[in-house]
């Protein structure tokens, strides 16, 4: 096991990016110690490495997250996807250099711009994010969604937002209490039925944004009151171990 700070030291990737990978659903760490602090594993730091190859590919971290939790993802195809994008890359980076020694050669007398056309590197990696970027919780959504009008959606997101917003009325009680953790299981329950198949580490994955703070846990406390989004993180904790 590596604590953030040795992550940080090995990989170069500061400890506030791996908090917010945290925060966010990308990267979690295998365990974390009774003080809190985070600690990474082989698994957690092969999947920082796909990340960070995906990065220097210059996908968006949403667009990470979208393929890594991808149930049908291939760790060895995708690498072979990752393998093509870099030597396109270093092709491109080839040719801009051969131009710069040619501009200095001739004193800046070239006309030559095939060097910076990168649409053969933009091909390929939209054919990637396709392929990997859609879960099939994804297009469970896109296929409920279709059949609703947006009025519609807009209803249903208002009760979702409810639903979260009511642990504000919980608060009196524990966690785990059976009335709190029934309504996670009303939560569970209703986004299945109206978004996805909202399986337990999903449901998990919701908890953490629930209460990583932002515009989402602001939103939540606005509605709910006070603290009603972190303890909501906390009984959805409880309900999915």
């Amino acid at each position: 096991m590596m604590t953030v700070k040795e992550v940080s030291n090995l990989t170069e990737v500061s400890i506030r990016t791996l908090q917010y990978y945290d925060k966010i659903g990308l990267l979690h760490p295998a365990h974390r110690t009774q003080a809190g602090y985070r600690l990474y594993d082989d698994a957690a730091l092969e999947r920082l490495q796909q990340i960070l190859l995906f990065r220097e590919l210059e996908f968006s971290l949403e667009d990470i997250r979208k393929i890594l939790k991808n149930p049908e993802f291939d760790r060895e195809k995708a690498l072979e996807q990752q393998i093509t994008l870099l030597n396109l890359k270093k092709q491109h980076l080839e040719k801009l250099i051969a131009l710069a020694e040619k501009i200095r050669t001739t004193g800046g007398n070239v006309m030559d711009f095939n060097a910076f056309d990168t649409q053969k590197i933009r091909e390929y990696a939209e054919r990637a994010k396709k392929e990997w970027g859609k879960t099939t919780e994804y297009q469970e959504f896109e296929a409920k969604n279709a059949r609703r009008t947006q009025k519609e959606s807009g209803s249903i997101n208002e009760q979702l937002m409810g639903l979260v917003a009511a642990f504000g009325t919980l608060q009196t009680r524990e966690p785990a209490d059976p009335a709190v953790q029934a309504q996670v299981k009303k939560l569970q329950d209703f986004i299945t039925e109206n978004y996805y198949t909202c399986t337990k580490p999903i449901l998990y994955r919701l908890g953490q944004m629930y209460g990583a703070g932002g515009e989402f846990t602001e939103n939540i406390n606005a509605a709910g009151g006070e603290g009603a989004a972190e303890f909501a993180q906390k009984a959805i904790e409880i309900y999915c171990r």
